[in-house]
């Protein structure tokens, strides 16, 4: 365990509302310490971090670690490995592996191959309906006391809306959450990026934002209806936005995530076939762009998830058409959060809150942030540190990223889980 003391700290912590300059102590890898000018004790490190931020750990709510069945896109220890490099101590594992998540043998072995990597919490989500078919309900309360956090048939929507309203209605039993991929298959079917100028010039079918729409008003209004409680993955268009906005006016029980390059990018970055920026839902327009800015700064948007989608690049470099959809983005959310900042959108503050705060409501977990009796799970943050986004710089297995060649500014350089150090970009801690 940790026995170290940070001088010189910039505290941002949303769960305590505390931010301040401060000295960090941490002592046998719990923080006993918060205060200024801790004088500095004969056998513990200092280190001084010179206004650099200490967040709480973030969590990541949507994560794909492929593990079981694609191990070749990902495992849990490479993808734990880009998770705390990206400063995440926590990651919701999504179920659509091979075998789906959708027994309790299958949450019980993604923990146990968890705890053996020891360098994050990983916490499994399970999905709604057996092998991800839309016909038939998993075992909800098996799969809870198994560990699972939430249910989704992620990668798929659940297009029958009777098993949806019979999935809200059997999670209120246990209060249990439900995420809807939402997306309408029939007006997306053949689609490989937005329906827009972008796609008609290029040649390619476009996935219209109605795809995404009907499918967020679906289920929002199917939730109304049953008082259950449900979050959306991926948020990409502005009429979902208001839709959900509206939803919460109401006293529906939704909320929603976004993912940085919804907020990062357009259709734009799909000129010249990028197969790099494909993905499902696909990168919008300017306007929609905009809308989840908005959304984020209002707090429509409750969380900013990674949706880190790993793919090898036999998948990746082949034809448009062919090539998989999604990116990875455990190690770039960070600095492509940092812009927003930079930009005066959001405070620091509501940064980290949509990074950690934000995504642990959702999910019901319970973190105290920093503040002395606690385990040290915390990261630092450098807003300054350059990244140069290359293959070389990144822990992920894969690399499909569509900010390859790119230099960001900011990132985590400093990540500690359960009173360890898991990540240390510059070797200052070991």
């Amino acid at each position: 365990m940790l026995d170290i003391l940070f001088k010189n700290c910039t505290i941002i912590d949303p769960f305590n509302r505390v931010e301040t300059k401060a000295d960090l102590l941490i002592e046998g890898g719990r923080i006993t310490g918060l205060e200024r000018d801790i004088t500095p004790r004969d056998g513990i490190k200092t280190i001084n971090l010179q206004g650099r931020w200490v967040v709480p750990g973030l969590v990541d709510i949507h994560t794909h670690l492929r593990e079981p069945g694609e191990e070749y896109k990902e495992t849990i220890l490479t993808g734990l490995k880009s998770a705390v490099a990206g400063g995440f101590t926590t990651v919701c594992a999504m179920p659509n592996t091979r075998p789906p998540n959708d027994s309790a043998s299958v949450t019980r072995f993604i923990i146990g191959r968890a705890r053996e990597c020891n360098l994050g919490r990983v916490l499994p989500v399970a999905t709604i309906t057996k092998a991800q078919k839309g016909t038939e309900l998993t075992e909800f309360g098996d799969l809870l006391s198994a560990g699972a956090v939430a249910f989704s048939d992620d990668g798929l929507p659940v297009k029958n809306s009777r098993i949806m309203r019979l999935a809200l209605e059997y999670a209120l039993n246990f209060d249990a959450l439900i995420i809807s991929h939402s997306e309408d298959l029939e007006l997306a079917r053949h689609g490989v990026m937005n329906e827009g100028r972008m796609s008609t010039t290029l040649g390619l079918m476009g996935i219209p934002n109605a795809a995404e729409d009907i499918q967020v008003y679906r289920d929002v209004r199917l939730a109304e209806t049953t008082g259950a409680r449900l979050h959306i993955a991926h948020v990409s268009t502005k009429e979902a936005v208001e839709i959900i906005r509206s939803a919460k006016r109401r006293g529906v029980r939704v909320t929603c995530e976004t993912a940085p390059h919804y907020f990062s990018l357009t259709e734009e970055a799909v000129e010249g076939y990028n197969t790099l920026a494909k993905m499902n839902p696909p990168l919008r327009t300017e306007e929609d762009r905009e809308a989840i800015i908005e959304g984020l700064r209002d707090g429509t948007i409750d969380c900013i998830a990674t949706d880190h989608a790993p793919h090898s690049t036999l998948e990746k470099e082949c034809e448009f058409e062919k090539a998989a959809n999604g990116i990875i983005g455990l190690e770039t959310a960070v600095p492509l959060g940092l812009r927003l900042v930079k930009k005066g959108v959001l405070s620091p503050m509501q940064l980290v809150e949509l990074m950690t705060v934000g995504p642990c409501k959702v999910i019901g977990l319970e973190k105290g942030g920093v503040r002395p009796g606690e385990l040290a799970d915390l990261t630092v943050i450098d807003p300054e540190c350059a990244f140069h986004v290359t293959p070389q710089n990144l822990c992920s297995k894969s690399h499909n990223s569509p900010f390859l060649g790119e230099t960001l500014e900011g990132r985590a350089v400093i990540t500690l889980f359960e009173g360890r150090c898991v990540f240390d970009l510059h070797g200052m801690v070991s």
